[in-house]
């Protein structure tokens, strides 16, 4: 299986099967995550200075910061995952196609 990036913004991807999920910033648990994560030394800041508008949370416990809304993130995952398929599914259809034309069957 190929590997996936999903863009998080400013050019700084995350392979997306190493995602659990992504969350607003907002609340009190994220932050004292956020905090935990800064004291451990497992937060990666890909905002590039920008306000945090989503949190990453990945399954090595890594909390990564991006200045995207996670409504565009999750965007990006059905773009991507919809990207791969239509090249699965174009392939198989070419070899189909490719098959009828020299007379095989399925």
């Amino acid at each position: 299986m190929p590997i996936r990036f999903i863009n998080i913004g400013f050019n700084n991807v995350v392979v997306d099967e190493r995602i659990i999920a992504v969350v607003s910033p907002d609340s009190s648990p994220v932050k004292r995550l956020i905090e935990v994560a800064r004291e451990r030394g497992s937060l990666v800041d890909g905002t590039c200075g920008r306000r945090t508008r989503s949190v990453i949370v990945t399954d090595s416990n890594h909390i990564i910061l991006s200045a995207l809304q996670p409504e565009t993130i999750s965007g990006r995952f059905k773009v991507n995952r919809e990207k791969v398929n239509n090249r699965i599914l174009g392939l198989s259809n070419r070899k189909n196609r490719y098959e009828l034309k020299k007379g095989k069957r399925s």
